[in-house]
């Protein structure tokens, strides 16, 4: 599997797994108007969660991009 095809893989894992907290928000968006906790909990949960994920992407883009850089720079020299 080429670097480009695992970079791919990696991202759409995340977008799956952010896919996913959403959905599970709407699941349980129900139960949560009961209470300002449960709503504060499961609002700031899936946010967190998926910002953790973009996060992790963003740090696998920025790796990938530095990589690159520092290879064409050693086909300068």
């Amino acid at each position: 599997m080429s670097r480009h095809a695992l970079h791919e893989l990696k991202g759409l894992g995340y977008l799956v797994s952010a896919i996913s907290v959403l959905m599970l928000a709407v699941v349980s968006w129900s139960s949560a108007p009961k209470s300002i906790l449960l709503t504060v909990c499961l609002l700031g949960g899936a946010a967190t969660s998926v910002i953790g994920m973009f996060c992790r992407w963003l740090s696998y883009e920025l790796e990938k991009r530095m990589k690159e850089s520092g290879r064409r720079e050693l086909g300068r020299k």
